[in-house]
């Protein structure tokens, strides 16, 4: 018998996964906008993740069987865009920007006081589940850098000593 990893496991279970019929519809009307099925790709893993909070190996079977796409097309968008999550986050996700803007204006020192704050490195989430920590490469803030981003909100500039309060909202 053939000893399998646990993504190639976790994917022979995956077509299991069922699409939200709101979230198929949503789908599908995204699709009509466009010649190629392709294009809808992005928007189709947007529909997914705004209701389970990531996208699962199924929902990639999923949403490439309602595209008429393959798997790897889909999974090939869904690990280059940064935004799309392919795996488990926090209640509430942290982007900090560490562009040449924010690189110059003090990322580092807010980086490691959320670090700190936090107890987790980028890539993971608290233990109560709160926050997920990850960098991203630019948020259009220059003028307010060093920049963050919770849940779709920029602040900036942000100091290590804003983080108390400006976290405190979240729960």
């Amino acid at each position: 018998m053939m000893a399998t990893t646990p993504h190639t496991t976790e994917l022979i279970g995956s077509d299991r996964f069922e699409l939200h019929p709101d979230d198929e519809a949503a789908i599908l009307r995204e699709k009509e906008h466009y010649e190629q099925p392709q294009a809808a790709c992005i928007e189709a893993l947007k529909i997914v993740q705004r209701r389970h909070g990531w996208v699962p190996d199924g929902a990639i079977m999923a949403v490439g069987r309602l595209l008429g796409l393959g798997f790897a097309a889909v999974d090939g968008v869904a690990t280059f865009y940064s935004l799309i999550f392919r795996q488990p986050v926090g209640r509430h996700v942290i982007l900090v920007c560490d562009s040449s803007s924010c690189f110059l204006t003090g990322y580092e020192t807010l980086k490691q006081a959320l670090v700190e704050k936090l107890g987790v490195d980028y890539g993971a989430t608290t233990a109560d589940g709160r926050f997920t920590l990850l960098p991203v490469c630019c948020l259009g803030a220059c003028d307010g850098a060093p920049a963050l981003m919770i849940d779709g909100e920029t602040f900036g500039p942000v100091t290590p000593e804003d983080l108390s309060d400006l976290l405190e909202g979240y729960e």
